[in-house]
């Protein structure tokens, strides 16, 4: 994991970056700007449960394209998920806040990824864990009124305007940040390598 001291706010923003793109990098500038963050952890992941992993790129080619794109130095490519042998979001959550006591994490995610939260392994655990930061995404932006996960903690949404208080608050607390969208995915960007 990237040094972090007491009291600092990271942003934790996990995927297969399977490749990863200018639509990553956006959500991620972001993040660090609309919420304040000192730190960005920009988190590859060994594989995602609910993806096909038959197209996955290997992990170490997938780091290098991330560290290509992420290029603010508060943003640090990490995939120390594959040490932990598992790549359970809720599992992953519970080990960084084990091991960095007094730093203020904010779980950082595509409105694309917030339609389909609800079918994460205990995806109560992981809103209840820190809070959550849902940047806008081409199609997914009324992601935040109609997803399961946004009807079941609707009490515990803030005001985007409020978004720089979002790393110091309990959770559950979520905030939707409109913006800038990228309209580039990776799975277009495979099919297109394919074709």
């Amino acid at each position: 994991m990237p040094h972090v001291e007491r009291g600092m706010a990271v942003g934790l923003f996990g995927g297969s970056f399977n490749p990863p793109h200018e639509g990553h990098a956006l959500v991620a500038e972001t993040a660090l700007r609309r919420l304040g963050l000192d730190q960005l952890w920009w988190m590859v992941t060994p594989g995602n449960p609910l993806k096909d992993r038959n197209h996955l790129a290997p992990l170490a080619e997938r780091i290098a394209e991330s560290e290509k794109i992420a290029e603010n130095p508060r943003i640090k490519v990490t995939a120390f998920e594959q040490a932990l042998g598992q790549s359970y979001t809720a599992r992953t959550l519970e080990f960084v806040r084990a091991r960095n006591r007094g730093v203020c994490f904010v779980w950082v995610m595509g409105a694309d990824n917030l339609k389909s939260f609800h079918r994460w392994q205990d995806w109560r655990l992981i809103v209840r864990t820190f809070p959550i930061a849902v940047v806008d995404r081409p199609g997914s932006t009324l992601a935040y009124l109609s997803s399961p996960m946004a009807r079941a903690f609707s009490h515990a949404r803030i005001d985007e305007d409020d978004a720089l208080t979002l790393a110091r608050r309990r959770a559950p607390a979520w905030t939707f940040i409109h913006g800038p969208r990228s309209p580039l995915s990776s799975t277009a960007l495979r099919s297109a390598k394919s074709d």
